[in-house]
């Protein structure tokens, strides 16, 4: 096992304060799940639940796979009750250098200013943005769990949603929140794919694993540990598939959050797509994933070298061993037993400051190669809102301290 300190990095909140309580990881319109339509002069808003809060604010906005400058014409922050409406007296305009309106160049995020709005530990905060100009190409996050909608022109400032407002099919812009704890606290990024981006956990509703989890750490000790999800749904370690790899991303989307002190990698994707059948059934779906298969020693390289960068900056990193997929239509005995090769590594290769045995938990006792038939949603593949659940009271809290 290696030293399990924090290093060159303190446990709590980096230099400046700032922790991020939430993200989504930007993805390139044409290379997500679902996209949001080329659009002119809306307002987008949606509906996020912090993990932990703080008693200031600020947002993190993304161009990176725009095609031409966004402009941005007004944007709000504010505390909602449980039917979305906005609470009394919470409603914030959100600046970018002490201006209302703001232009994101074309592959460029930006960071607004701080906001004075005190945020409580799961609370849920809409974040409105009107974009007066025309949209072509909106960086989004394609698996989309929480709420969002478009209106029209500028409806940053409506209390309610508009009459006109129609659902959006993705998160669009919105790459991160973070804050200004009240008490020192670290972030723990999470990065995986389909199945810590919680498809198959009821939308809106906030029950993916590591919604969960960060339930229990707040419950524990009050907001000193935020939770922020990186998950894309078909995403791989080493080649490009439904989003950038994770290995390309680990910078960006893990090593660059605000107040780091873990990361927890739990990405199994690689192993589902290099070992599946080559049937009628999958041709589509391995058409969207390029580059060669891998193997047992390529997936074993990439932990290696994932511990190794988040190291380098000062951060514990654990795994998740990667669950049963038996009874999906990507199954193979090969990807199964390729798959007990790289778990039983992750067990007890020492590499990793803890090991969150998802596989365990969600392994069928009867058939081991299976998910438990009341812990998937029902394709064998992804869980249900009761799987992650489980996933998540699995975890020793411990590990975070």
């Amino acid at each position: 096992m290696t030293d399990n300190s924090i290093g060159t990095r303190t446990a709590d909140a980096d230099a400046s304060g700032w922790v991020r309580t939430w993200g989504a990881s930007p993805q390139a319109p044409d290379n997500s799940v679902t996209r949001v339509d080329p659009f002119a002069d809306a307002t987008l808003r949606q509906i996020v639940r912090v993990s932990g809060g703080g008693s200031r604010m600020r947002i993190r906005l993304s161009n990176e796979y725009g095609t031409a400058p966004l402009t941005v014409g007004a944007a709000r922050v504010a505390v909602t009750d449980s039917d979305h409406l906005i609470q009394d007296g919470s409603s914030r305009a959100v600046t970018f250098n002490g201006s209302p309106t703001a232009t994101i160049p074309a592959g460029a995020p930006i960071l607004s200013d701080p906001v004075d709005l005190p945020v409580p530990a799961l609370s849920q905060l809409a974040i409105s943005v009107h974009l007066p100009g025309r949209v072509e190409a909106a960086t989004c996050h394609g698996t989309f769990h929480a709420l969002g909608w478009i209106t029209p022109g500028d409806a940053t400032a409506a209390s309610s949603l508009p009459a006109d407002a129609v659902p959006l099919p993705a998160q669009a812009f919105i790459s991160a929140v973070e804050v200004l704890p009240d008490r020192p606290g670290h972030a723990i990024a999470v990065l995986g794919d389909s199945r810590v981006d919680g498809i198959g956990s009821t939308p809106g509703a906030d029950r993916r694993w590591t919604d969960v989890l960060a339930e229990r750490l707040v419950r524990r000790d009050g907001t000193t540990r935020y939770v922020v999800s990186q998950g894309i749904g078909g995403n791989r370690m080493l080649n490009d598939g439904i989003g950038t790899s994770t290995l390309a991303r680990f910078d960006r989307d893990a090593l660059a959050t605000p107040g780091l002190g873990h990361v927890v990698i739990a990405v199994g994707g690689d192993l589902v797509f290099s070992f599946a059948p080559d049937t009628e059934e999958n041709a589509e779906l391995l058409a969207m994933f390029g580059g060669e298969p891998v193997t047992v020693e390529d997936i074993v390289a990439a932990h290696l070298q994932l511990a190794a960068r988040a190291r380098a900056h000062g951060v514990k990193v654990h795994a998740a061993t990667i669950a049963p997929y038996g009874g999906s239509e990507m199954y193979s005995a090969d990807g199964d037993a390729a798959r007990g090769q790289v778990n039983a590594w992750i067990r007890t290769s020492g590499v990793f400051d803890g090991v969150l045995d998802f596989d365990a938990v969600w392994r069928d006792p009867a058939d081991p190669s299976r998910i438990r038939a009341d812990f998937h949603m029902g394709d064998h593949l992804h869980g249900s809102d009761a799987g992650y659940d489980a996933l998540a009271r699995s975890v020793d809290l411990a590990l975070f301290d």
